[in-house]
């Protein structure tokens, strides 16, 4: 018994240090960001490391920006991987068929930004009409979608068609992923807490409700699913430019699947949640790699299992104080001081 007090009062402790300290996450994000610099400079870390590095941001990303869409708002979308694949492609056209090859470079993150923008345009156009059903439907609307998608890149010759699309260089870097990845923690962690995010709460909640307090949840659900393809998309064009390769096949719905599996198991609407399912699904994937075949299915059935068992994940509907707005903070922190003193009476 003294032994969970003493546990629960240091947690306790260390939650309040961690709340206290404003320059913390500054100077973390500014190591991180030397960091992704000096690792391939200096080869700190193997070079298979740092393509599983590479890989946890791209689906920290994806996580993100599917658990906008089903962990915040409340639906349930299957077809995110037809909009990495728009943004993989069209980022990977401009790169090999529209820049030099001495601009393509620096002209990278215009490519990646330009697929998350076709992504995002795509998205408005499926949002328009999916949105008018709810629940299954709407996963039976971004499943076709996500098929559509895939067969039409199948059957277009310009791009490669089903034998797929390579000559992209190498151009996402560990720095440019580590950037990528904190910038879209940091727009969509703004988006939730802005009264825009506070409609697609409300929508989650009861969206019968939030139309009488007067959420306009049609734009509101449009501009969700907009941002959420648009970020789906980014992560396709760094994706390109990691395999330099790319073929309609990686995007069907096994891809939407992995995604799925990494919102909920990190936990419905938390940005926290996101960031662990991310990062533990890939290393799982990696540890798993040797089964073969296996792997597509234990990974699958670990989907079954989490919706049995643990339906709203590891972090489902908590957040990390850091990503709480200052207000939130202040009263976690309230919160902390008080069952500091409840303890120690």
């Amino acid at each position: 018994m003294r032994g969970g007090l003493w546990l629960s009062e240091t947690g306790g402790i260390l939650r309040t240090w961690l709340l206290t300290k404003a320059w913390l996450l500054p100077l973390l994000l500014i190591l991180g960001f030397a960091f992704s610099f000096a690792i391939p400079y200096y080869g700190l870390l193997d070079p298979y490391v740092q393509l599983i590095l590479m890989y946890i941001g791209i689906n920290i990303i994806l996580a993100l920006s599917l658990n906008l869409v089903n962990g915040y708002m409340g639906e349930f979308s299957v077809g995110h991987a037809g909009f990495m694949s728009i943004g993989a492609y069209i980022s990977s056209i401009l790169t090999v068929k529209v820049f030099s090859a001495s601009s393509a470079a620096w002209l990278f993150p215009v490519a990646v930004i330009a697929g998350g923008a076709g992504a995002a345009l795509l998205g408005l156009l499926v949002a328009i009409p999916s949105f008018r059903t709810r629940g299954d439907y709407l996963a039976i609307v971004t499943l076709a979608f996500n098929m559509i998608v895939k067969s039409v890149l199948e059957n277009i010759d310009a791009v490669g068609g089903a034998r797929g699309f390579l000559g992209m260089s190498k151009l996402t870097t560990l720095p440019l992923v580590f950037c990528w990845t904190v910038l879209s923690v940091w727009l969509i962690r703004n988006f939730i807490y802005s009264n825009y995010g506070r409609g697609v709460l409300a929508i989650r909640e009861d969206e019968i409700a939030g139309e009488l307090m007067s959420v306009n949840t049609r734009q509101v659900k449009l501009l969700a699913f907009t941002i959420s393809s648009f970020f789906a998309g980014v992560a396709g064009g760094l994706f390109a430019h990691v395999l330099q390769f790319i073929n309609p096949r990686m995007f069907d719905i096994v891809k939407s699947t992995d995604m799925l599996i990494m919102v909920y198991l990190g936990g419905i609407g938390s940005i926290g949640g996101s960031i662990l399912g991310a990062t533990i699904y890939t290393f799982l994937l990696e540890i798993l790699r040797p089964l073969g075949i296996w792997r597509m299915v234990i990974m699958p059935l670990t989907l079954v299992l989490l919706m049995i068992f643990r339906p709203r994940g590891i972090m489902g509907l908590r957040e990390f104080a850091w990503f709480l707005p200052k207000t939130a903070r202040t009263n976690r922190l309230a919160q902390l001081r008080k069952e500091g003193e409840e303890w120690r009476s």
